[in-house]
């Protein structure tokens, strides 16, 4: 069995103004790191419309193409730009995803690490925000869903950023379980425990600033592992941010490379138990390039491992 690498050469097109962290050379790095892995290399389709709709509403999604310049740069809000090819590079970024959960389903792969831009967790409903324009791991979970038919899909996101777009997407989805752990406080100011969705499946896990990976390994085993457990989800998807990292410059959490490995053992020792291993990972942030690309080749290792 096989670990699945899907990406495009449309996200690399996908370009910001200079000086933003959200930057084409990210991926770059990302796609040297895991050059020399042994990995089940799939190019990643256009997101069919009827995809995005499972999540955003029709208006959204002409939104967001007619938004998209012929030159230069259109700004959606105040961190969020659109170029000429970012409405591709979205889609790519969709179709990713959808392509990685029929892989793992199928049985084509063990497991898939989705290494696209631009990032998704951010996108609510009707609001792009947040260097995202659609929520792709929101997407992953109703494509399994609805798609395959599955009954139980749980997201675990350890994007030091809270996904709030996850949650809006998935707020009111009793089949899904969502899991976050973000920095508090910290942009974008939601993730509090006490949001818990509307049939009790959003687990909020605020973690302290300076904190590391000692109190992320003790809050996941402590309440996020037994939640994932308990639930007993068919597929694990991953919002795989990398911007935890001590050397990240848009936050103040401390976690070493080893962590993203330990989390990633850990999430892939449970679905092994759960779902037959079954784990589809998407890029979310990491903005410091040589951290971001370490952390996310340790991620993919464990993947990689975890479907021998």
């Amino acid at each position: 069995m096989t670990t699945a690498l899907l990406t495009h050469a449309d996200c690399l097109g996908h370009v910001t103004p200079d000086g933003h962290p959200e930057r084409v050379a990210r991926l770059e790095h990302i796609l040297h790191a895991l050059e020399a892995l042994e990995l089940k290399r799939v190019t990643a389709p256009m997101a069919a419309d009827d995809d995005l709709l499972r999540i955003h509403p029709e208006s959204y999604v002409r939104d967001i193409r007619a938004a998209h310049p012929a030159d230069g740069f259109a700004q959606i809000d105040g961190d969020t730009f659109l170029s000429p090819g970012s409405v591709d590079a979205a889609y790519r970024a969709a179709g990713a995803v959808v392509r990685a959960v029929d892989l793992v389903l199928s049985g084509e792969a063990s497991n898939a690490f989705c290494a696209i831009r631009p990032p998704g967790h951010h996108a609510e409903t009707e609001t792009a925000m947040g260097f995202c324009l659609f929520g792709n791991a929101a997407l992953a979970a109703k494509h399994a869903l609805d798609h395959h038919g599955l009954k139980h899909v749980a997201v675990v996101d350890f994007d030091v950023h809270h996904g709030n777009g996850t949650q809006d997407l998935l707020w009111d989805e009793a089949r899904a379980l969502v899991i976050t752990s973000q920095q508090m406080p910290l942009w974008p100011g939601s993730g509090r425990p006490e949001e818990t969705g509307v049939y009790d499946t959003v687990l909020n896990i605020p973690l302290a600033p300076g904190s590391g990976g000692a109190e992320m390994r003790a809050a996941y085993e402590t309440k996020a592992f037994p939640r994932l457990r308990a639930f007993r989800p068919e597929l694990i998807i991953i919002s795989a941010g990398f911007d935890a990292h001590q050397d990240d410059p848009l936050a103040n959490l401390n976690w070493a490379t080893d962590d993203f490995a330990w989390i990633t053992a850990e999430l892939c020792r449970i679905a092994d138990e759960v779902c037959d291993g079954r784990i589809v990972s998407t890029l979310e942030g990491g903005y410091d390039l040589n951290a971001l690309a370490q952390a996310t080749r340790a991620h993919v290792e464990e993947l990689i491992k975890a479907a021998r």
